[in-house]
C-alpha cells in the first residue's frame, strides 16, 4: 500500500482510533496486575467499538490467559496483543475482486436507502477505469427517477457507458440489456445498480433474487461479485442488514461507508467474524478516490496505532 493511501485510511479511521486506543491505553495506565475489573472494562470498550462478540471474546480470553500466567502487560503490550489478535482474526492480504473467465465480471451492487450506494458504484467504477478497465453501468434502479439520473453523472464523470430504460421499468431487463451490450462490446466489468431497499421488505428481496437469476441464466457464473454496501455509523445494525441480503443473494463483499464519520470502525472485524463475508472497499471521504480497497493489516494499525 502506497503511504498516501495509508494515510487516507488511517485519517478516516481517526474517530475511531482516538475513542478505541485512548480507552484502551487508560485502562492498563498504572495497573501493573491484570483482574477481572480489567478485563470488564477492555471488553466494555471492545464492544462499543463495535469489534464484536466473537473478536472480543478471543482478545479477552488472549489477555486473561497471560494474566494466568503471571506476565505483566502495559499498555503498549495490550495495543500489539490486540493488534495481533485482529490481523489473524481478518488475514493480512487484501481480497480482490472476482474475475470472469471470459469478460464481462458482473458485480451486482445492493444495500438499504442512504448508504451511499450509487455513490460508491461510481467510485468503484472511477478506480477500474484508472486500472484501464473498460467499465459499463446498469441503472437497474427504477424507482427513482433521480438514481438514473445519478448514475449517468458518474458514467460521464468516469468515461462509462449507461444502460438505462424509463423509471418504474422491469429492473431485471436493465440488467439483461446491459450484460447484452457489455458482452457485445467486449468490457472488462458490468456493474448493476439496484434500487435501495429495507432488508425487511420480502418483496424487494425477491426483486433482487429476480436479476441475479436473469444475469445467471445469460452467464451460469454471474454475478462474479454480490456486493453490499452499508454504512459505518449503523454499527451492529450492519450486520443485520448483511445477514438478511446473504440469504437472499449470497454477497460476496462489503462496501464499507462513511467509516471516517464513526467511532465505531471495528464494525469491520465483526461482520468478518459472525458471517464470513470480507470488506472489500471501505470509504473515508467524500472525494472520488476516497473509497479504498480494504487491506486488513493497514486497518488494524490505522484502528489502534496512534502514531
Amino acid at each position: 500500500m502506497s503511504p498516501s493511501l495509508f494515510s487516507a485510511i488511517r485519517n478516516g479511521l481517526k474517530k475511531t482510533r482516538d475513542a478505541l486506543a485512548g480507552k484502551i491505553e487508560s485502562i492498563f495506565e498504572g495497573r501493573p496486575v491484570l483482574d477481572e475489573d480489567t478485563l470488564d472494562e477492555l471488553e466494555a470498550v471492545l464492544i462499543q467499538a463495535d469489534l464484536g462478540v466473537a473478536a472480543t471474546a478471543s482478545i479477552i480470553d488472549s489477555v486473561r490467559s497471560r494474566a494466568a500466567r503471571g506476565e505483566r502487560l502495559d499498555a503498549k503490550g495490550a495495543m500489539d496483543l490486540i493488534e495481533q489478535e485482529l490481523i489473524a482474526a481478518l488475514g493480512s492480504e487484501a481480497i480482490p475482486l472476482a474475475r470472469a473467465d471470459a469478460p464481462p465480471a458482473v458485480i451486482m451492487v445492493v444495500g438499504v436507502n442512504g448508504t451511499g450506494k450509487t455513490t460508491s458504484i461510481g467510485k468503484i467504477a472511477a478506480m477500474l477505469v484508472s486500472k484501464e478497465k473498460r467499465v459499463i453501468l446498469a441503472a437497474a434502479d427504477t424507482f427513482r427517477a433521480a438514481a438514473i439520473d445519478q448514475l449517468e453523472v458518474w458514467g460521464r464523470r468516469t468515461g462509462c457507458a449507461v444502460v438505462r430504460h424509463q423509471e418504474a421499468a422491469d429492473p431485471a431487463a436493465v440488467a439483461f440489456d446491459a450484460y447484452q451490450a457489455a458482452r457485445a462490446r467486449g468490457v472488462d466489468y458490468l456493474i448493476v445498480d439496484t434500487a435501495g431497499r429495507l432488508h425487511t421488505k420480502s418483496n424487494l428481496m425477491e426483486e433482487l433474487k429476480k436479476i441475479k437469476r436473469v444475469i445467471a441464466r445469460e452467464c451460469p457464473q454471474a454475478p462474479h461479485e454480490v456486493l453490499l454496501v452499508v454504512d459505518a455509523t449503523t454499527g451492529q445494525n450492519a450486520i443485520a442488514q448483511a445477514r438478511v441480503f446473504n440469504e437472499a443473494v449470497g454477497v460476496s463483499g462489503i462496501v464499507l461507508t462513511k467509516l471516517d464519520g464513526t467511532a465505531r470502525g471495528g464494525i469491520v472485524v465483526a461482520i468478518n467474524q459472525e458471517l464470513g463475508i470480507p470488506v472489500k472497499f471501505v470509504g473515508v471521504g467524500e472525494s472520488v478516490d476516497d473509497l479504498k480497497p480494504f487491506e486488513p493489516d493497514q486497518f488494524v494499525q490505522g484502528l489502534l496505532r496512534r502514531e
